[in-house]
This record gives C-alpha cells, structure tokens and sequence, in this order.
C-alpha cells in the first residue's frame, strides 16, 4: 500500500478502501469467466447454448417489428445528428411502443422484457441511430428503473416505476468535474436535517445523460462519515430526487464529438431537500449500488456495438462487390477480403457472447458482473475496429457525411456518423482501462479471499494460522491441476470440428490462471500497479470467452440446420485468430518494453523531451 501511495498519490489507499468497501464481496452464484480465470471450464455453463424460450421470442419478434417500422418511416438519424434534437414526435412515438419501459416489469406498467429481449431492441436501434439508442439506454440501463427494481422499497416502486415506463424521463448522476474513476473525492454532499427526517442536497454533477430534460435522478452524494476500526469511512449514499423540487438546474448542455441527438449536460444542486424516504437501499451504500447497477445495466453497449457491427459488416459487403478497381470487385482482393473476413468472424463472436452472457442474466443463476463487464470491454474495442476498417474500405465515401453523399445522389453510408457516434463506448460505463482493472479484481476474488485474512492487520494471531492452513490446503491441491489437467473435450465431443479450439480453451485457462496466481504471489500488494499486465490477462481472458460463446453457438445453429455450415466455419475462423493473439499476449507477459515505456513517460511529463514539441502553432 505505501508502494501503491508514492507512486499514485496520498489519496490512493482511501480512494481504494472506498471503493473496495462498496465491492460486492460475495458470489451467490458461479461465474463461467469466474471460473476460467480460476483454471476451470464449467461445460454446463456454455454448453448447449442457451436457446430463448419460444414465447419469450415470439413476444420479442412483435415488438421488434413494431420497432422497425417506426424507426423506419419517423426517426431520420442524420437529421437528428444536424439539429442536435431528438423529436418530440419520436419521444412520443416511442413512449406509445413502451420503449421507456422494456425492461420495467408488467405489473409496473412496464413491458417486462427479457435481458434477451431488450438487448434484441438496443441492438437493432443501435445500427441505425445512436442518439436514440443512448436517449433509452441511459434511462433503463443506468437511469432510475434499474437501481429501484433491484434496490427500491415496494413504496418507492409503486411511486415511480409507472411513471418511468410511461415515459417520464431518468437519469443517473454520479461524476463530478474532478471525480470521474475516484469516488473517494465526492464533492457533492447530502447534509441531514429535521433531525434526520430530510437530507439538504449541494454538488454539482457532471455528464449526466439525459439529465438535462430527466423528471427523476438518481444521485449519488456524501452522507456524515462513519468511524470504522477507529478511522473515518466516507459514506456515499443515493438520493431519488424530483426534477420539481427548489434548488436543482440545468446549468449546460454538453456537446460531443459523437451522438449529437443526446441530452448531456451539467446539474447543480443546492440545498435541494430530499426526504429521508427516498434515500435507495440505505445510507452509506450508494457506491455499492451504482457498481450493481452498472453491472446489471452494462449489457446495453455491448448490444450496441453488435448491431453497429452488423450494420458496418452489410455496408462493406455491399460496397467491396460494387467498387471495382484494377479489374475487379475491392473485395476479391486480397487486402480487403481478409478485413472483411476477419470481420465477419467477430462479429459472429461478438454476437454470441452478447446473446450468451443475456441468457445467463435471464437464467438467474449466474454471476454474470465478470461476463458482462468482458462483453463490454470486448464489444467496445472490436467494434470500434470494425467501424474503423469500414471507413478505410470505404475510403473518402467512408470519411464524407451522408448528407453530402446524398447530395450527389450517391448511397448515404452513414460511416462518418456512426464512426462519431461509436467512440464513446471505450470510454463510457467504464473506459477500457477501467475496466481491465475492474476484471482483473475480480478475478483475483477467489485468492483474495483465501488471503484476505493473512494481510489483515487486525486479525489475531491464531485466526491467521487458520487462514494460513486453509490456503496451504487449497492451493497443495489447486496449483498441481494447473499443470496436469486432463481436457474433457475428446474428439468426437458434441463440439464436432470445433472441438479442439474448446481443448485449446481448456489448456489455454490452465496457463491464465497460473499466470494470474504467480502475477499475485509475485507483486503481492503492488500488482495494481502492473496494469499494463493485468490487461494483458484479461484480454486473454476475453478472447477466450469468446471463442467459447462462438464454438458454442456456431454448435447450437448447426444442431437446429445441419446442412447450414456457415456458423462452425465463421467460429472456426475467429478462434484461430484468438488462438494467435492469445500465444502472442501471453508471451508478452515476460517480454515487453513496458517498463521502458513507463520510464520514457515520466521524462516526458519533466518536460525532458519538451524540444520535441518545437515547431508547431
């Protein structure tokens, strides 16, 4: 921890006290990915793939269609884009489908969708408009729906739930101007008076989506600190607040690169009174439910990111067969067809892990915060690959508004727009970054918790030894498997010709968990530190999520058409590819210029190099 403070700063160690108290620290159910960084395979979690109830389908296909159309003949996504404004008609429009409220239940006046379902919706809406995806993603996602189904008292329900999927908008605010990944420094503060019965709410929050024409916020704000073991613990408690209420305004409306259409902006707050009744789940644990409600509400973006996919996959295969060049169509080229190709695999992958990790959280009996959190990691970033090689096969038409495409009466690709539009999602819900260390953590809970007790210093003595013993244990009995695992994929498994990229999957978890438990043995307290490592371990960690979510799938569409064989060759293709960045990340583990890298950073920021910057305006 002293390591940790010199070299990140004096507030580190309260900032990660902070936040590691509002971690969830029990695991009810298993996890799939859980259990891959632990060195186990749970063919019962992936295999068969999980296939949607048939009625819960049908009921999906209706509305999906609804959807369809109405996005077709009312909602113009680069008009959107231009005037910065979504409709009123549109709002209306989709207020009449029940779009506000898909994921709230029936007997709230909601649609009571699936986890399956509404990701079906998020991603068609999000291969055609972006504004509009986020406009209903944020308000059910993120917004107040989530965080009162899952924490709401049934009064606080009966309240607002109604009203929300009616279409009275949400919104979620938890950053601050110098708070964005550091909760510790909450600015905001939540001030009891009339002898606790109310709350006098000041702050000022930032990037609040939707919160400039948001009715019900969500805020997160700092309550009277608690004494802990004899040290003060910063308390962060959420408030349901009303729009109406004195003291709250709208002070600007934030303007992005991307995702034009959007209502983002900054909130203040000043001595708004909030009643003691509308605090959510109970004082002091407003970080632990913003963490549970993103990881519930994260599946969203993934979703997104699928049908920006899919769209990006439709507009290059139909432009690499109409532009010809030297003679033939860009895609029989060699240089184009393997982008393509390479595409179409990961987006089948992407597709798979999105609608696998959706029927876990419909299962209900899976810890599904690993899998949805690698889901957005891996969407974001693929996707945005994606977007990006898109662009380059559509060269300067990619790079042009559809506007001006339009104008010259040429097929409006909204390439640029979408490109815009898509480059948030490695940024927002948790960058990329983040994220790679928000996995890593929770991978390491199963060490963590065997250890926890020896790198307590408040624990005796004889309550160590018993710590000790009980890992000794464990690990005499783990480690040796993770070398001598026997794979139970034989070769005429059900997996058919996928069946050696699952052994390949098996062995390949056998050596990430090796790696992750000498990584903890090896940095101990100071592996927080090696981020750079840590990444490298959850991104094998993705890839080989996903090649089980796409052997897996490929598996399932094949068993139901067995002369279509196009699933198991696109799942075949993307897992070699995995196959291969996966050798290559894990060799990097031990050869790398990372710390070189590091170094060179810290010259830079002494303003060493600052000749290097010389000649520019």
């Amino acid at each position: 921890m002293m390591a940790m403070e010199s070299m990140i700063g004096k507030g580190a160690p309260e900032a990660l006290e902070v936040t590691e108290a509002a971690r969830e620290t029990s695991w009810r159910y298993p996890s799939l990915v859980g259990e891959l960084f632990m060195g186990r395979l749970r063919k019962d979690l992936v295999s068969p793939y999980p296939e949607q109830d048939p009625e819960d389908r049908q009921r999906g296909d209706a509305f999906l269609e609804k959807l369809r159309l109405f996005s077709r003949e009312h909602i113009d996504p680069d008009a959107i884009d231009e005037s910065g404004i979504l409709p009123q008609a549109v709002l209306d429009g989709l207020v009449k489908l029940g779009c506000f409220g898909m994921k709230i239940p029936q007997s709230y006046g909601g649609l009571g969708f699936s986890q399956t379902n509404y990701n079906r919706a998020i991603q068609l809406l999000g291969s055609y408009c972006g504004a509009t995806t986020v406009w209903l993603s944020a308000h059910q996602s993120i917004g107040a729906p989530q965080p009162l189904m899952l924490f709401g008292t049934e009064e606080q329900k009966k309240r607002y739930l109604p009203s929300l999927a009616k279409g009275m908008i949400s919104a979620f605010a938890l950053t601050e101007r110098d708070v964005g990944s550091d909760p510790a420094n909450m600015k905001t503060t939540a001030t009891p008076i009339e002898d606790g019965k109310a709350y006098l709410l000041s702050g000022e929050k930032l990037w609040c989506t939707n919160g400039p024409v948001a009715q019900i916020i969500v805020v997160m704000a700092r309550t009277p600190s608690v004494v802990v073991r004899g040290r003060e613990r910063k308390q962060i408690t959420a408030f349901i607040v009303e729009r109406s209420w004195p003291g709250i305004e709208s002070v600007h409306r934030c303007d992005f690169m991307g995702l034009k259409g959007i209502q983002n902006g900054v909130l203040r707050f000043t001595n708004v009174r909030v009643p003691k009744e509308n605090i959510l789940w109970g004082t002091g644990l407003g970080l632990k439910l913003a963490l549970i409600t993103l990881n519930a509400g994260r599946m969203a973006i993934p979703a997104a990111c699928v049908g920006a996919a899919k769209r990006c996959l439709e507009i290059t295969r139909k432009w690499a067969l109409e532009r010809k060049q030297w003679g033939g169509p860009i895609g029989r080229h060699e240089a184009i067809g393997v982008k393509i190709g390479e595409m179409a695999a990961t987006v089948f992958a992407m597709d798979a892990m999105v609608g696998l990790t959706s029927a876990l959280v419909d299962r209900k009996t899976i810890d599904i915060r690993l899998e949805a959190a690698l889901s957005k990691l891996f969407c974001a970033e693929n996707s945005w690959r994606i977007i990006d090689e898109t662009m380059q096969i559509r060269g300067g038409r990619g790079y042009e508004t559809a506007a001006s495409l339009r104008a010259r009466q040429e097929d409006s690709y909204p390439v640029e727009r979408m490109m815009r539009d898509s480059r948030i999602n490695r940024i927002i819900e948790g960058t990329s970054e983040i994220m790679h260390l928000f996995i890593a953590r929770e991978a390491l809970d199963a060490h963590m918790q065997l250890v926890q007790s020896l790198l307590d210093s408040h624990q005796s003595l004889p309550k160590k030894l018993t710590a000790s013993l009980k890992a000794a244990g464990h690990y005499a009995l783990w480690y040796p498997r993770q070398w001598i695992g026997v794979s139970w994929y034989p070769h005429d498994s059900a997996m058919g010709p996928l069946s050696g990229h699952m052994r390949f999957v098996e062995r390949a978890s056998h050596r990430l968990a090796r790696a992750l438990f000498h990584s903890a043995v090896r940095y101990q307290t100071r592996l927080a530190l090696r981020q750079q490592r840590l990444g490298r371990l959850v991104d094998v960690g993705a890839d080989l999520f996903a090649m089980l979510s796409a052997c897996s799938k490929a598996t399932a569409l094949v068993r139901l058409q067995p002369s279509e064989q196009s699933p198991v060759e696109l799942a075949d293709l993307f897992c070699r590819l995995a196959r291969r960045r996966i050798t290559q990340t894990m060799h990097s583990l031990s050869d790398n210029e990372d710390q070189r890298c590091y170094q060179t950073a810290q010259q830079v920021l002494a303003n060493r190099y600052a000749w290097l910057e010389q000649g520019v305006l």
